[in-house]
């Protein structure tokens, strides 16, 4: 690890206040440097006023917090400056710390300090930057259980369990002289290598409904032409986003915007209204809205009239492993359409009015919910594609493992089949190997300078 120290700041412009963080072994000397106060003679972990001075020049009254190794967030000497959030003042400070010995840090290398002293594993690290970018409860949520550490833990249960099995195996080897003499028990081996299966393949499973809450569940609107789609979209971000009009294929191209319902952010796709046209860009819109089912997970399925037999045929085929919810709309203006006898519990709504608008929102949250796209607060899922593709090289090494037991296979190419499936758990953390700098340099170059 490179030994410098290092300076950034930490806050967005356009506030009161900024924070300037320096850290490194000279942290301290440096700051002093440029300082009233000496940072290396005060009690560790506490805030001291001064004054940032340049020659004979204050430059600014600032705020001067000193954490002492290892009880920092880098692990490391640490002062952070709260300075007033002035452009000048900012790039002047750190002007002066640069000439006094600091380095300009990089992006995310304050984490990445914190996890190679050991505060942070390679996971809870990535959640630093899920936690900066969470917009809504559920992504939040989601960062802090990883930050907190509840995936690490249940991670390293599962290797631990691993390792115990690894090693018994291997303790076999030092005996094979005694060719009957087995340490590790094939029944309980194999009880336990399907257990700690199907617990990576439930994480693994968790990935689709973790992307979905962190990027937004999509919510495709579908129904044929001027069943108020658009209308819709507009009532559910109350705000004129999509084009409405009378006038037939108005909507050419899918229209996305993000809205919260319950904490949970939902994304919502305007789709071109289906029929036949002879319109060749109509078409290409059209060609789109099929797409946009697709990609969806939840669908809507607006109709202003009662569906003949063919268009549910289509619109349940259609939607096959997706949530189709059907709405008659416009019941302002058409209230005494009969109920279609496919869905129970068929919603009637008015966009224009608002009437069962609330109840929609509401449904849809419950609908998600069902499908299994909202977790409970106590589940850990998977968001990182990082993670996914590990657990899964995980699942497929374990799958071996249990091939190998069926064929009776000797306990050396077990123990291998096992090593595999350590590594690829170690990978996620970062613990009990030697994780390469191209992997930290990609990770930790996506986060913000300063963090």
């Amino acid at each position: 690890m490179n030994n410098d120290t290092i300076c950034a700041l930490a806050t967005a412009t356009g506030g009161a206040l900024a924070i300037i963080r320096v850290s490194g072994p000279d942290a301290f000397s440096i700051v002093s440097s440029i300082s009233s106060v000496s940072c290396e003679g005060v009690t560790p972990n506490t805030v001291h006023y001064a004054h940032i001075i340049n020659g004979n020049e204050i430059i600014d009254d600032v705020m001067v917090s000193v954490f002492h190794a290892p009880r920092s967030y880098t692990g490391e000497d640490s002062v952070e400056i709260t300075c007033h959030a002035s452009s000048y003042i900012c790039n002047k400070v750190l002007s002066l710390l640069v000439e006094n010995g600091c380095r300009t840090a990089g992006p995310g290398e304050y984490t990445m300090r914190a996890y190679l002293n050991g505060k942070l594993d390679l996971s809870q690290a990535e959640a630093v930057a899920d936690l900066i970018a969470s917009t809504n409860k559920a992504s939040h949520d989601i960062a802090m259980s990883q930050l907190r550490g509840h995936f690490s833990s249940e991670l390293k249960t599962l290797r631990d369990q691993l390792l115990k099995l690894t090693s018994l195996l291997e303790l076999e080897l030092d005996f094979s002289d005694h060719e009957d003499l087995e340490f590790a028990d094939r029944m309980q081996l194999l009880h336990l290598a399907e257990t700690i299966d199907n617990h990576i393949y439930r994480l693994a499973n968790s990935f689709k409904a973790g992307q979905a809450l962190k990027e937004g569940i999509p919510v495709a609107i579908v129904g044929k032409t001027n069943v108020g789609k658009s209308t819709l979209l507009n009532a559910l971000l109350k705000d004129d986003r999509a084009i409405v009009s009378d006038i037939h294929g108005t909507t050419r191209d899918t229209i996305e915007e993000t809205m919260v319902i319950n904490g949970v952010q939902f994304r919502f796709i305007d789709t071109a209204g289906l029929r036949k046209t002879s319109d060749e860009v109509e078409q290409i819109g059209i060609n789109r809205t099929y797409q946009a089912i697709d990609k969806a997970r939840i669908v809507l399925w607006l109709f202003d009239k009662a569906p003949t037999t063919e268009e549910v045929t289509e619109f349940t085929t259609r939607s096959k492993k997706r949530t189709l919810i059907p709405v008659l709309s416009k019941i302002d203006i058409n209230e005494d359409i009969p109920l279609v006898s496919f869905h129970a519990s068929l919603l009637k709504i008015s966009a224009k009015t608002g009437q069962g608008m609330p109840e929609l929102r509401q449904y849809i949250f419950e609908e998600a919910q069902k499908a299994g796209l909202i977790a409970n607060s106590t589940d850990v899922i998977i968001t990182n594609a990082r993670h996914y593709e590990a657990l899964t090289r995980a699942h497929q090494h374990l799958q071996l493992v249990l091939d190998g037991l069926q064929i009776e296979l000797s306990g050396d190419l077990l123990a291998e089949d096992l090593k595999l499936v350590l590594t690829d758990l170690s990978e996620i953390t970062g613990e009990g190997q030697i994780t390469s700098q191209e992997i930290l340099n990609n990770i930790f170059s996506h986060f913000c300078v300063g963090k």
